[in-house]
C-alpha cells in the first residue's frame, strides 16, 4: 500500500511517501526550487519521493492533503460574512486543493484516467497531530498541536494510543498563540515570513518587564481545567480582516500581512521599524513575549498531563519548534518524556497526512519510529565527482583527497580543532528545518570569537542569534544539566556551569544550548567526526549551523560547493572527498 501526503499551496509545501507502514522519502520543496519556505505545488518534491521509492504515479493507492474544506464550517461561514476579502482569498486556495489530481496529472504527463489512488482531506491540526504521535515510540501518549492558523483552528489536543488518535478538544480562530507571537514578532521589526526564531534568540538578552501587559494581551487560568487562553484581540488585526496571507505562488517567499494593531502600540509604545537598532526596550519585549509564551504553552501542557495521566506527550505545529518552552517541560509539568517531529511546521503535514490516512483510516498497525531524520535526497560518490570537476575546485587552488572514512574524520576534527570553519555534506538530506549533521556547517565550540566570526564570514547574520551544540549522546549528562534526548535539536537545555567555559561558541547568553544529541545508529559518520574532535580535544562536542548562506539548506552537491566558494569557510567536505583552501580566506 502506497501513499503519498502533499502539502501544497501553502508555506513550507512538502511530499512524503508511506509504503506498507513505513517512511521512505519526505522533503520539502525549497531544497529544490532555493526559495525559503516555497509554496506552490510541491512537483520536484513529489518526484523525488516517487523516485525514492521507486514507483510511478499509476502505482501510488492513497494521496493526503492536510487541508479538509469541512472542518468548522459553521465557522468559517461566520467569518466569511464578517471579512469577505480574506474568504475569497482562502477560497482561491482552496480550488487550488480541489485541482490537486489535475496537477499531478500535468507534472507527470499522465492520464488522469489512469490515476487509480483515492484522495483524503485531512484536517490540518489532526495531520499534525499524526506526524508526531505516529512517528514517536510510544505506544500511547498526550498529544497537543499549536501553531497559526490551519482549517480556522490554532490549537488541538487530545490522545494517542495505539493505531488511533481521539481529539478532546480544540482553539479555534482567532485565538492563535502562533499569531500572537508573529504579531510581536512583527512589532519588534522582524517582518519576514519565518522570523519567530529570531525573536526567541533575542529574549535571552533581556528581562520580562512587560509580563503584566503580555498577561492580559493573552489571558490564561493555569490552575483551571479549561485548556483553552483567549487574545485580547483589540491587540490584534487578524480578527478583522484575517491574515493577509500570501503564499499561494510557487516561486516566492511567502508574505504574512500585519497582524497587531494601534491598540498594541498604544499599550507598548511605537513599533520598531526594521532599520532601527535594537534597544533594551525591544529585548526586554522579546523576553515578556517569550515568558508569556512559556507561560500558556506549559499551563496548556500541565493540564493536560494531569487530566490524561499520561507521562509521554507529542507535540508538533509551529509552536513546537520553541525550543526553549520545550526544554522546560521536564521541570513544568508532570510529562516525562517529549517527542517533536523533526518537521514540526507545516512541512510535517505531508508525513502526518499520510500517516492519518494509513493508520486512522485505514486501521493499519504501527510498525515506524522516526529515529532519524534523514529522508531527503543522497547523491552518489560519482555526482560528487562531476560536481567538484565541474565546478573547477583544483584549479582554483584547493586540495582535493578523498580518504578513508577514519582519515576523513581524524582530519576533519584537526581542521575544526585549529579554529578553521568546516562545511560537512554526507547521506541524505535532512527532513526539516534544521541541520542534524548531514548539512551542516561545523566549527570549534571552545573558542568564544566564534560565534562572530561565523556571523561575520559565513551566515551574514544578526549577531544575537545563538548557534547549537551537537553532542555526543552519551555525554549529554556530562555537559547539560538534562540527559533526555534531543535528535532534532528541538529541546534546549541549560549547560552545566562548568562546561560553559569548555564550550563558550554555541552557549546562548542565558546559558542555554538548543543541542542535537548523536548517536551512532542515528548517524554514524557524524557521530565519527564529534568522537575524533573528543579524542583530539577532551570535548564531545562540535557547534553546529546549517550549511547555507541566506537561503534554504544547501541539497545538492553543486549548492554546497557555491557556498563554500562564495563564503570564507575554510575547508568542505563532501562524501569521501576533503576539499581545502590552499591561500587565507
Amino acid at each position: 500500500m502506497n501513499i503519498l501526503g502533499i502539502n501544497a499551496y501553502h508555506a513550507n509545501a512538502s511530499a512524503a511517501i508511506v509504503c506498507d507502514g513505513q517512511l521512505i522519502a519526505a522533503v520539502e520543496e525549497e531544497r529544490f526550487n532555493r526559495v525559503k519556505y516555497a509554496a506552490g505545488f510541491p512537483a520536484q518534491a513529489i518526484r523525488y519521493c516517487l523516485k525514492e521509492a521507486g514507483l510511478t504515479l499509476a502505482e501510488i493507492d492513497h494521496v493526503a492533503v492536510p487541508r479538509n474544506p469541512y472542518a468548522r464550517l459553521a465557522t468559517k461561514i461566520f467569518y466569511a460574512l464578517r471579512m469577505p476579502s480574506f474568504v475569497r482569498e482562502r477560497a482561491k486556495v482552496l480550488v487550488k486543493f480541489q485541482g490537486i489530481p489535475a496537477a499531478l496529472a500535468q507534472t507527470f504527463d499522465f492520464d488522469p484516467k489512469k490515476m487509480n489512488a483515492k484522495f483524503h482531506r485531512i484536517e490540518h491540526h489532526q495531520a499534525h497531530l499524526a506526524s508526531s504521535f505516529y512517528c514517536s515510540p510510544f505506544e500511547r501518549a498526550a498529544l497537543l498541536s499549536a501553531d497559526g492558523l490551519g482549517d480556522f483552528a490554532s490549537t488541538m489536543w487530545g490522545t494517542g494510543s495505539g493505531s488511533r488518535m481521539k481529539i478532546d478538544g480544540v482553539v479555534a480562530f482567532p485565538h492563535s498563540l502562533g499569531l500572537f507571537y508573529s504579531a510581536v514578532t512583527q512589532y519588534l521589526g522582524f517582518l519576514k515570513f519565518g522570523d519567530e526564531y529570531k525573536v526567541m534568540g533575542l529574549a535571552a538578552y533581556g528581562q520580562p518587564e512587560q509580563l503584566e501587559v503580555f498577561r492580559d494581551i493573552v489571558r490564561f487560568e493555569s490552575d483551571s481545567n479549561n485548556q483553552s487562553f483567549e487574545l485580547g484581540l483589540a491587540y490584534f488585526s487578524h480578527q478583522r480582516t484575517g491574515p493577509e496571507m500570501s503564499w499561494a505562488e510557487a516561486g516566492k517567499t511567502p508574505t504574512l500581512g500585519k497582524l497587531f494593531s494601534d491598540a498594541l502600540e498604544r499599550r507598548l509604545g511605537p513599533a520598531r521599524v526594521p532599520e532601527q537598532a535594537l534597544e533594551q526596550r525591544h529585548r526586554n519585549l522579546a523576553a515578556s513575549l517569550q515568558t508569556r509564551l512559556e507561560e500558556v504553552y506549559l499551563g496548556m501542557l500541565k493540564n493536560l498531563a494531569e487530566r490524561t495521566g499520561l507521562k509521554a506527550v507529542c507535540l508538533a505545529g509551529g509552536v513546537a519548534f520553541n525550543c526553549l518552552a520545550n526544554g522546560k517541560i521536564f521541570d513544568a509539568t508532570p510529562f516525562e518524556k517529549v517527542y517533536v517531529h523533526p518537521a514540526a511546521g507545516d512541512g510535517g503535514l505531508a508525513v502526518g497526512a499520510a500517516f492519518y490516512v494509513w493508520h486512522q483510516i485505514l486501521g493499519r498497525p504501527r510498525s515506524f519510529v522516526m529515529n532519524h531524520a534523514y529522508w531527503g535526497p543522497d547523491y552518489s560518490r560519482e555526482d560528487i565527482r562531476r560536481a567538484i570537476e565541474s565546478n573547477g575546485l583544483a584549479q582554483n587552488g584547493c586540495a582535493i583527497a578523498e580518504l578513508p572514512e577514519q582519515e576523513l574524520t581524524r582530519r576533519s576534527a584537526a581542521i575544526i580543532g585549529n579554529g578553521k570553519i568546516l562545511g560537512w555534506f554526507q547521506g541524505r538530506a535532512e527532513w526539516g528545518p534544521r541541520a542534524l549533521g548531514n548539512r551542516s556547517i561545523v566549527a570549534d565550540p571552545r573558542r568564544p570569537e566564534m560565534k562572530e566570526i561565523l556571523n561575520r564570514r559565513i551566515k551574514h547574520r544578526e549577531i544575537f542569534r545563538p548557534f547549537a551544540p551537537s553532542v555526543l549522546a552519551e555525554a549529554t549528562g556530562e555537559y547539560f544539566e538534562k540527559s533526555y534526548p534531543s535528535p532534532f535539536m528541538t529541546l534546549a537545555y541549560p549547560v552545566r556551569p562548568e562546561k560553559r567555559g569548555k564550550i563558550p561558541a554555541p552557549t546562548h547568553v542565558d546559558g542555554t544550548g538548543r543541542l542535537q544529541t548523536v548517536t551512532r545508529e542515528a548517524n554514524r559518520r557524524y557521530h565519527a567526526l564529534i568522537s575524533a574532535f573528543r579524542d583530539l580535544t577532551g570535548v564531545p562536542v562540535v557547534l553546529n549551523t546549517s550549511f547555507n548562506d541566506n537561503e534554504p539548506i544547501v541539497c545538492r552537491p553543486e549548492e554546497a560547493i557555491h557556498c563554500f566558494q562564495r563564503t570564507q569557510m575554510d575547508a568542505l567536505v563532501l562524501g569521501d572527498f576533503l576539499i581545502t583552501r590552499q591561500s587565507p580566506s
